[in-house]
C-alpha cells in the first residue's frame, strides 16, 4: 500500500514515467527518495500533524515529496502553480506550512519569499547556486539524508484548498487516521470499481496540484500501478501516449474530451487505443452528447464519479449504467445521498434540491473557517454535508446534477440552470468553449448571458451571435435562450478544466 512494499515486490519496475521524455523512476528509487524526504522533514523538526506545501510544475519529484510527507504523518498542501505570489502566500500562511518545496521554473519565487515569514524551511528545485537567496537547494538537502525509513511511519494526508471562485480559498482538513502508512493512505480502495491494481498503467494528463489528479496518482501508486505523467494536457499527445505506453487507465475532465473530439478525423483514428480499459472523468458536468461521442469512439469504458476535495461522499456510474441513465453521475458509493430543500427537508425522487452526503460522522472541516464548515452542514444532521450543488435522485437512486446553487439564474422568479444551456451551445460547430450566467435585467432581475470562445479561425461577430441564439432556440425552452452573446479569445479556465465563472460574471455586475 506504499512504495516501501512495492520496492520489495518489483524494485526495478517503473513506478513513474515522464510521458514526454520517457524518464523512469523505479519503485526502489521512489522508496529511497521518499525516505530521504521523510528524514529531511524529521531533521527539520516536523512532527505528525504538521504541514508542508508543494508549489511546483508537473515534475517526477512531486511524488517523492508527497510520499515523504505521507510516510511522516504530515499534511501536504499542493498549491496551484498559476497563482500569484500573493495568492500562494495566503495558502502557505493560512495552512501553517513549515516547509515549502518549490521550483526555479516558477516566476513568483523571489516575490513569494518576503510574503511567507512564518515558513522557516524553503527548498527550491532546479535553481543555480547563485540564485538561491532565501532558499536551500532541494537536491543537495535530500542527497544528504539516509534512504532508510523512519522508525515510525504514521500515514499523512493532503490538505488541499478550495478553488476560491468565491472569496478566499479554504483548506479542507480531515483528521489523520493514526494508522501506519503500510496499512493504507486515505482514499485507497484495494477493491475499487475501476480495477486499479498493481498491473495498472495510469495516464495523468492534468496538473498535479489539483485534487483529483494528485489523489488518483497517489492511489494508483499505493496499489502498485505505474503512473505516466504528462507535463500538460495536449489532445493529440494524450492519444499518442495511450498507444506508446499501453495505458490501461486514465482520468479526464470534459473539456479534454471536447478538445479531443474536435481533432480532425485522420488524427482521431491514427492511434491504437486498444490497451485502454477505463477512462475516469469528473470535476465538471459532461454534456450527454459529448459522452455518447466518446463512448462511440473509445468504447464503453467511461466511468464517471461525483465527489469533491472534501471527500465527504461519492457517487459513481459505470458505462452500462450510464447508457441506461444518460446524464446521471451515479449511485452513492460508501455513503448515502439526500436531496433537501432550503429548510433541510428531504425531497421525493425527481424533486430538485441541495445534495447532501451522509457518512457515519462528519469527516472534514474547513481550516480556520468554522462558519464555512457550518454552512456546508445540514441544519439538523451534523453528519450530512453538502458541496453546494443542486440535483435530484430518480426512482432507482441515480443522482442527476442540475448545477451549482451559486450559479443559478433567477429571471422573473424562474430558476434557470446555466449548465443545460452550456451543454446545448457547446455542440455548435463554431464553439470551442462557453460560459453561461445571469446578468442584470431591470424588469426580470437577471437575464441569460452567454460568453463564447469560438473555434480557432472563427471570428466572434454579430452574425455568429445571432446564429448561436437561433441554435439555442432549436434546442431549449424560450426562457432559457441567451438574450445576448459575447465573445472572448479564451475563457478563464485553469488546466484542471475549472472555469472561473465569477471572473466573467463580475464584469457585468456593478461593484458592491
Amino acid at each position: 500500500m506504499y512504495p516501501g512494499h512495492w520496492s520489495t515486490v518489483k524494485p526495478d519496475s517503473p513506478a513513474l514515467i515522464h510521458a514526454a521524455t520517457g524518464e523512469e523512476v523505479s519503485w526502489l528509487e521512489l522508496d529511497n527518495r521518499s525516505n530521504q524526504v521523510a528524514n529531511l522533514l524529521q531533521a527539520r523538526g516536523l512532527k505528525p500533524g504538521d504541514h508542508v506545501s508543494i508549489l511546483m510544475e508537473n515534475h517526477l519529484s512531486f511524488f517523492e515529496i508527497a510520499w515523504g510527507a505521507y510516510r511522516s504523518g504530515l499534511y501536504i498542501t499542493c498549491i496551484n502553480r498559476y497563482l500569484t505570489a500573493e495568492e500562494a502566500a495566503y495558502i502557505i500562511q493560512d495552512s501553517g506550512t513549515q516547509v515549502l518545496f518549490t521550483s526555479s521554473n516558477l516566476d513568483i519565487t523571489a516575490e513569494l519569499l518576503e510574503l511567507i515569514p512564518n515558513c522557516p524551511h524553503r527548498f527550491i528545485r532546479g535553481a543555480s547556486s547563485d540564485n538561491l537567496d532565501g532558499f536551500e537547494d532541494y537536491s543537495t538537502a535530500v542527497a544528504e539524508q539516509a534512504t532508510t525509513p523512519l522508525a515510525e511511519q504514521p500515514a499523512g494526508d493532503s490538505m488541499l484548498y478550495s478553488s476560491g471562485t468565491t472569496g478566499q480559498p479554504k483548506g479542507i482538513k480531515r483528521p489523520l487516521s493514526g494508522l501506519d502508512v503500510s496499512q493504507g493512505i486515505p482514499g485507497v480502495e484495494p477493491n475499487n470499481p475501476y480495477g486499479l491494481n498493481a498491473d495498472t498503467v495510469y495516464l495523468s494528463p492534468a496538473p498535479l496540484y489539483h485534487a483529483a489528479p494528485f489523489g488518483y496518482c497517489m492511489r494508483t501508486l499505493a496499489l502498485g500501478g505505474s503512473v505516466v505523467m504528462m507535463e500538460r494536457f495536449d489532445p493529440e499527445l494524450s492519444l499518442k501516449y495511450i498507444e506508446q505506453y499501453q495505458i490501461t487507465h486514465s482520468q479526464w475532465v470534459p473539456t479534454m474530451f471536447i478538445r479531443m473530439l474536435k481533432l480532425d478525423e485522420q488524427t482521431l483514428s491514427k492511434y491504437n487505443l486498444s490497451s485502454h480499459q477505463c477512462a475516469i472523468h469528473a470535476a465538471a458536468p459532461c454534456p450527454a452528447q459529448i459522452k455518447h461521442q466518446m463512448m462511440d469512439w473509445w468504447g464503453p469504458i467511461l466511468w464517471e464519479y461525483y465527489s469533491g476535495t472534501e471527500r465527504n461522499g461519492f457517487t459513481i456510474i459505470g458505462p452500462q449504467d450510464w447508457l441506461a441513465n444518460p446524464g446521471s453521475v451515479g449511485k452513492a458509493h460508501l455513503c448515502v445521498v439526500h436531496i433537501c430543500d432550503e429548510a433541510g427537508v428531504e425531497q421525493a425522487p425527481g424533486d430538485e434540491g441541495l445534495i447532501y452526503f451522509e457518512l457515519p460522522e462528519r469527516n472534514f472541516e474547513y481550516h480556520n473557517a468554522p462558519e464555512k464548515t457550518a454552512s456546508a452542514t445540514h441544519p439538523v444532521h451534523n453528519n450530512w454535508t453538502s458541496l453546494g450543488d443542486v440535483g435530484y435522485l430518480n426512482e432507482n437512486g441515480f443522482l442527476f446534477l442540475t448545477d451549482r446553487k451559486a450559479y443559478m439564474i433567477i429571471s422573473g422568479g424562474v430558476n434557470i440552470y446555466p449548465r443545460e444551456i452550456e451543454d446545448a451551445l457547446i455542440m455548435h460547430e463554431a464553439v470551442q468553449d462557453v460560459a453561461v450566467f445571469g446578468v442584470p435585467n431591470e424588469d426580470f432581475g437577471e437575464e441569460v448571458k452567454a460568453v463564447v470562445q469560438p473555434m480557432q479561425g472563427i471570428e466572434g461577430s454579430e452574425a455568429l451571435a445571432h446564429a448561436l441564439i437561433a441554435y439555442a432556440k432549436d434546442h431549449l425552452a424560450g426562457y432559457k435562450i441567451p438574450r445576448s452573446v459575447d465573445f472572448l479569445d479564451e475563457l478563464p479556465r485553469l488546466p484542471t478544466g475549472k472555469l472561473y465563472k465569477r471572473l466573467l460574471k463580475d464584469q457585468y455586475w456593478p461593484a458592491k
